[in-house]
């Protein structure tokens, strides 16, 4: 709030003062102090005139429309008059022998009352005269009143009484109060419904306590407010609103009220807004503000919201404090009297007053003050003082105009640094209306004309520039103009819209509106054009369009009062259009496949009182009644701020913000966006929209980014198209827009593009449509293309006339004749001319043609063509079944060769069956794989069981295995009805034929595993009523009854005892039973019948029970008792299986199983180096043996023998003669060969020592050097492992496996020994070489003791 002026006249210094305000005008205001005169001062604080009193003013008051100023004195009984139009003063006589106390004028007549101190009463109309004295109307001073709208007058008086009286001063309601009256107000109460009485509550201060509310309709329920007593007296009171009351008490406190019965007696607002007293309150609905003042201070606050608190004045040298407050009319200025006798007056509201030229501005900021700035570029403000208070502003590049009335000042800008100069008045003929400036040029409306002049010229030269438009009066009366750098605009009340060139000052091109043009709007090169008519519809017009297209703007609210042009020079086609409340921002989108168009991007808010002055990249500077300028960020360009939102609403903020880039042709920035976080519909949003736009470029990286390849090699294939009609009809096209694109593509340099489109799209009348005009060769081919799709959907007729259509005359096009000939055939049979459409089927070489036509015909019932059709195209199948729904079953059996379907084959059979013909019937039941009947007709009619019954084992049919069942029962062939029933899965026959036949055992080995736990249980139960002990045994085991099952098998015969036994121990390894273990033990030692059983029974049992250690115990028994018996192979399997068993179970390797293992495979190798004639290898293997002689006590002397001989052909002589000499015993001299005895008593008699010299190799585990033979280190005092090819201990060097039995072997001598032998020595499996790889990594194989299971 801005102080205007401060009127401190000395004579008034120390004195309350009096004052009002003119009204409605608010052009004057009246101040009288203690100086027996009433002054008179305008607006800016310039004294007008001055009344002398006879004595100090006691009242004065403005008529309702501000003309006259009434007043009375102390100590006198005139009333004096002063005429603010003519600035004279007149005196009137009241006739009334008192002094005036009291005076007002009422709110909507020329009536004036005038109340005396003795309480009497005056009524005075000022446009006839006439004086109404009423004498008596109170007893004491009138000190109050008011007048209401409907000239009831309210009076309150010292004698403590309120009288309402008529215009003519008779009495209509009296009441008595409680206190002195004072602040007398008429209103109206706040009520459910609008009452139509007017203003019929009269409210007064009563006492300065009690504010007392008085209906005159209701005189008997009148209501009194007293308030809290802190609060202090009521100081003064306003009414506002829909009857709310502001009140305002004398320590500072301020409340609101409400009138409405419900709400009287509650405190709808309550602050103490002055800390030590308050003085005065006042409201102005114009402005919607209510003001206090006390405490040296003014509070302004709002009067939709108390808490907002708008401003506030410091008066800090008004030390005595301060009087009253008042506004104006219009709220424009607030007047503040002061204890000290001065008064302030302050602006409150300015006249929103503003213009501006590209980024410049212009606005008051003042009564007298006009701001020029360019925040944009960075200029300083500069303030202009003006001379009068101007009723319009216009600014240009380098001026800035001001006037009122018909005159205008002009002023000029010298430099950024001195500011404006004042250049010149201007007076026109005649009220300026509004006025336009631009570097050179000024333009004033006034009275339905405008006058363009030069601004900065000489007489002579201005004249001749001057120029008024329009030159004929018959053109109509120009309503609205505007500038730009080089064309004035102007609108008229005919609808023209006119451009004149200021170059030669001639019109260049005009635009007839059908009603009259009330605003012009042209951006800043004057371009594009915003008008906006009678009907307050707005136009978008392009001058420089030959046709001067014109676009009604969408949405255009009725109440937008004007527009402004975006000045960033990249937004050149947005403009908003506001009016009181809103914003609304529309986007010219010139180059578009539509053409141009305008869009309504959006709306944005815009506070109270403000006046949109420039709009700069989505910014809008607004200016506000207080003489300031306000930014305002346009919700249609959120894009350009950082967005604040949560994630869980950014993904929809952020596609609001891209599709509003979008709309304002920011794509550069919609790109930004997408990448941010943009989902794939915010991609294809941003690509439709850059190809609308036809941006090319920037289209194919939207998709490339996107990832739409297909679209983006669509629009490479179009990039550098030149003709624009061309370029937006294939992007109508990729843009579905179908008929558009047809447009654009006839009105290009190539409009069979749209024939190509029509033909693409299968749109095939439009197709032909356009062939007719644009390429008559092509019909013939569009006329097949479209007979095929009628043919689709069933236009049988346009078809056929299509396909006719399309055949040509040349040889050229053989293949689309053939097709059209082919649809002719099709059409033919389906229009019902079946002869000629069989016909061209036939002489047609196409087979599908022949299937096709067959189908037809099937379903039109055409049976005897339709076969005869697929028979011609080989379709042998179709034709049989075509030919069987004939009856004619010689064709049938004449294709039946060829046909495939089982369908088809069997009802050929089973027309056979029922003519007799078995032997046919039966093929054709095989050919269509129906084996039942096949085995049916063999059986019941052939009487060829064989080949039944082949067919069901190859088949395993149930239905055919039941069949074969029945046919062997009738020949009491019991045995294969049985098989064939268990084939059919009827078990419970099969049984009961069995047990009725005695063929169980056929049908236990029939039904096999297939059996359930039930199956078994019966035959076994069976066996056992039989007492066929083994079978009962077996059957209790596989249904799982072990303890019956060893119960049979210990009772079975001698004869069976073996295989008893055997099936025994598997029960009990099944079984896992220690009871039944225990039972089979003493079986096989010989308790139950003291026949010990023999030891291989043993070992098997504990092998089943995974007892392993007693098994190796008894395998080392079984072991020798074959050896004893010489059964070294035997026992040498024996010991193997035993030694593989516990290294599978990780279970240490008895020694002695280990050493008679060795042996038994050293006395193995001899044999085979025999075989081989490697007598060294076969003696060293012998001499181990022969060590041992004591394990082979059956055939010692052999061994010897053998020995003696082996060792003396390998050069150990000394070893020969050692056996030799041990053969020469007595107990084995006499069973020596005859042949060989001569020659060992030889070689005894005369011996020879010397021995070859066994070579030595590495110990494995400690590399000591050992005889190749030797199997126990002398130095670590290992157990060497042996090579199973050789005998001799393993090389590290040297080492391989088995892959079977993985027993190690020298891989040198293992390769040697595969050459001659194809198996393992060790464990007999066949073996080649490849089979055998060296080991690098032998240390698992050297463990010298390996750790037990437990």
């Amino acid at each position: 709030m801005k102080s205007v002026f401060v009127l401190a006249e000395s004579a008034w210094l120390g004195s309350t003062l009096l004052y009002r305000w003119q009204r409605t005008l608010g052009n004057y205001i009246a101040v009288a102090g203690q100086d027996n005169s009433v002054k008179i001062f305008d607006r800016h604080g310039k004294k007008c005139a001055e009344l002398p009193l006879p004595g100090r003013c006691v009242g004065m008051d403005w008529d309702k429309d501000g003309d006259i100023l009434a007043v009375i004195a102390a100590k006198s009984s005139s009333i004096f008059l002063w005429d603010a139009s003519v600035n004279k003063t007149s005196q009137i006589d009241s006739g009334m022998k008192d002094h005036m106390s009291f005076l007002l004028w009422s709110k909507s007549g020329p009536l004036l009352a005038v109340g005396t101190v003795k309480g009497n009463l005056l009524i005075y109309n000022q446009q006839t005269s006439r004086k109404i004295p009423v004498l008596g109307k109170h007893t004491k001073r009138i000190t109050c009143g008011c007048w209401n709208s409907q000239n009831l007058l309210a009076l309150g008086s010292d004698d403590n009484t309120l009288s309402i009286s008529n215009h003519e001063g008779d009495t209509i309601r009296q009441t008595t109060l409680r206190g002195e009256p004072a602040d007398i107000c008429f209103s109206m109460m706040k009520t459910d419904e609008r009452s139509a009485q007017g203003e019929s509550t009269v409210s007064v201060s009563v006492d300065k306590r009690i504010l007392m509310l008085f209906n005159v309709n209701d005189p008997e329920n009148r209501i009194e407010l007293a308030f809290q007593r802190p609060y202090g007296n009521i100081v003064s009171y306003r009414w506002f609103g829909d009857g709310y009351i502001l009140i305002g008490f004398s320590h500072g406190y301020f409340v609101v009220i409400s009138t409405h019965i419900r709400e009287i007696g509650h405190e709808l607002y309550q602050a103490r807004n002055h800390k030590d007293s308050l003085n005065c309150v006042a409201v102005s609905s114009p402005v919607n503000k209510a003001a206090s003042c006390g405490d040296n201070s003014i509070k302004i606050h709002e009067l939709s919201d108390f808490k907002d608190i708008s401003n506030i004045v410091q008066l800090d040298d008004e030390t005595k404090g301060l009087d009253q407050l008042s506004w104006t009319d219009d709220g424009q200025l607030l007047a503040l009297s002061t204890q000290k006798g001065m008064l302030h007056v302050f602006l409150t509201k300015l006249p929103v007053l503003g213009d501006s030229y590209g980024t410049r501005l212009a606005y008051l900021t003042s009564l007298l003050e006009v701001t020029v700035s360019n925040h944009v570029e960075g200029e300083s403000p500069v303030a202009i003082k003006v001379d009068v208070e101007p009723s319009f502003i216009a600014v240009g590049p380098f001026h800035v105009a001001v006037g009122m009335n018909n005159r205008a000042w002009f002023y000029g800008l010298m430099d950024q640094n001195s500011g404006f100069h004042r250049l010149k008045l201007m007076e026109y003929l005649g009220t300026i209306a509004s006025m336009c400036l631009n570097s050179d040029y000024a333009a004033a409306l006034f009275e339905g004309k405008v006058q363009l002049h030069m601004i900065e010229s000489q007489n002579l030269e201005e004249k001749m520039q001057m120029k008024l438009f329009p030159d004929d009066d018959r053109k109509g009366r120009i309503l609205c103009h505007a500038l730009t750098a080089d064309f004035l605009y102007y609108g008229t009340d005919s609808g023209n819209v006119v451009c004149v060139l200021l170059e030669d000052l001639e019109s260049v091109t005009s635009y007839s509106h059908s009603v009259g043009v009330r605003k012009v709007f042209p951006d800043f090169n004057g371009t594009q054009v915003v008008f906006i008519d009678d009907k307050n519809i707005g136009f978008l017009f392009f001058p420089a369009n030959a046709t001067g297209s014109c676009f009604e703007l969408p949405n255009f609210s009725p109440t937008i009062t004007g527009v402004l042009w975006d000045n960033w020079h990249a937004d050149k086609g947005v403009f908003v259009a506001y009016d009181d409340e809103k914003v609304y921002t529309y986007a010219v989108h010139k180059t578009t496949i539509y053409g141009p168009q305008v869009v309504l991007v959006g709306s944005t808010p815009l506070l109270f009182s403000q006046k949109p002055l420039l709009l700069y990249s989505g910014e809008l500077t607004c200016q506000t009644t207080s003489g300031k300028t306000s930014e305002v960020a346009l919700s249609t360009h959120s894009f350009l701020k950082p967005s604040s939102s949560n994630s869980s609403e950014s993904s929809v903020e952020l596609s609001k913000q891209i599709a509003q880039a979008l709309m304002l042709k920011r794509f550069h920035k919609a790109v930004s966006l997408c990448k941010s976080a943009g989902t794939d519909t915010d991609w294809a949003e941003v690509g439709k929209a850059c190809m609308i736009h036809m941006e090319v470029e920037l289209a194919i990286q939207v998709y490339r980014i996107s990832g739409n390849v297909g679209m983006v090699l669509s629009l490479q294939s179009i990039q550098g198209i030149e003709d624009r009609n061309l370029l937006a009809g294939h992007l109508a096209m990729f843009l579905e827009d179908f008929n558009l694109a047809q447009d654009l593509y006839l009105s290009s340099s190539r409009p069979i593009a749209a024939l190509e489109m029509r033909r693409d799209l299968l749109h095939w009348d439009s197709a032909l449509m356009l062939a007719r005009r644009l390429a008559e060769d092509e019909i013939p081919f569009i006329s097949k293309e479209y007979a095929g799709h009628l043919e689709f959907i069933g236009d049988y007729v346009n078809a056929l006339a299509h396909f006719e259509k399309g055949m040509m005359d040349s040889e050229k096009y053989q293949d689309h004749n053939e097709a059209c000939q082919a649809g002719v055939a099709r059409m033919s049979i389906r229009m019902g001319d079946i002869r000629r459409g069989v016909a061209q089927a036939i002489q047609h070489q196409s087979r599908v043609l022949k299937k096709d036509c067959g189908a037809i015909l099937e379903s039109m019932k055409q049976y005897s063509e339709a076969a005869q059709l697929y028979e011609k195209g080989q379709y042998f199948d179709k034709a049989a079944s075509v030919y069987i729904r004939c009856k004619n079953w010689a064709k049938v059996g004449e294709l039946l060769p060829n046909v495939s379907s089982p369908k088809i084959h069997l009802q050929y059979a089973k027309a056979k069956e029922a003519d007799g013909k078995y032997k046919d019937a039966a093929q054709a039941y095989e050919s269509a794989k129906d084996w039942d009947n096949v085995i049916r007709v063999l059986l019941d009619h052939l009487n060829n069981p064989e080949d039944a019954v082949r067919i069901v084992r190859e088949t395993q049919s149930i239905d055919g295995a039941k069949m074969v069942a029945r046919f062997f029962l009738r020949l009491n062939d019991y045995g294969s009805a049985i098989h064939f029933l268990v084939l059919s899965q009827c078990n419970d026959e099969a049984f009961q034929l069995a047990q009725q036949h005695g063929q169980m055992e056929v049908y236990a080995d029939i039904i096999g595993p297939e059996a359930t736990q039930e199956d078994y249980q019966s035959i076994a139960l069976y066996f056992e009523g039989e007492k066929k002990h083994l079978q009962a045994g077996k059957f209790f085991q596989k249904c799982g009854q072990y303890s019956r099952a060893l119960k049979h098998f210990l009772k079975c015969p001698s004869t069976e005892e073996n295989l008893a036994i055997e099936m025994a121990i598997e029960t009990i390894g099944q079984a896992k039973d220690s009871v039944l273990t225990d039972q089979l033990i003493d079986y096989l030692m010989g308790e139950s019948d003291s026949i010990p059983k023999d030891a291989k029974y043993l070992f098997r049992l504990y092998m089943a029970l995974q007892q392993y250690r007693e098994a190796a115990h008894t395998a080392i028994i079984i072991a020798r008792e074959e050896q004893c018996a010489g059964k070294y192979r035997n026992a040498h399997d024996v010991l193997f299986s035993m030694y593989t068993e516990l290294q599978a179970q990780n279970i240490k390797i008895p020694a002695e199983m280990a050493t008679n293992l060795m042996i038994l495979h050293s006395y193995l190798l001899v044999k085979i180096h025999v075989k081989r004639e490697d007598h060294l290898k076969a003696a060293r293997m012998l001499i181990r043996v022969s060590n041992n002689i004591s394990k082979f006590p059956a055939h010692v002397v052999p061994i010897l023998t053998s020995a003696v001989i082996r060792c003396h052909r390998a050069g150990l002589k000394n070893s020969a003669f050692s056996f030799a000499t041990m053969l020469m015993r007595p107990e084995y001299r006499n069973d020596i060969d005859a042949k060989y005895r001569k020659k060992f008593e030889a070689i005894v008699r005369r011996p020879d020592t010397s021995e070859l010299e066994e070579e030595t190799t590495p110990c494995p585990f400690c590399g000591f050097q050992l005889p190749q033979n030797e199997l126990l280190c002398i130095s670590c005092k290992n157990n060497l492992p042996y090579c199973i090819a050789t005998g001799r201990h393993m090389l590290k060097e040297d080492w391989s496996i088995c892959p079977h039995c993985e027993f190690p072997a020298l891989y040198s001598q293992f390769i040697l020994l595969l050459e001659t032998e194809s198996m393992c020595p060790m464990c007999s499996e066949n073996l080649t070489v490849n089979q055998v790889k060296k080991i690098s990594d032998f240390s698992k194989y050297l463990q010298t003791d390996p750790p037990e299971k437990q």
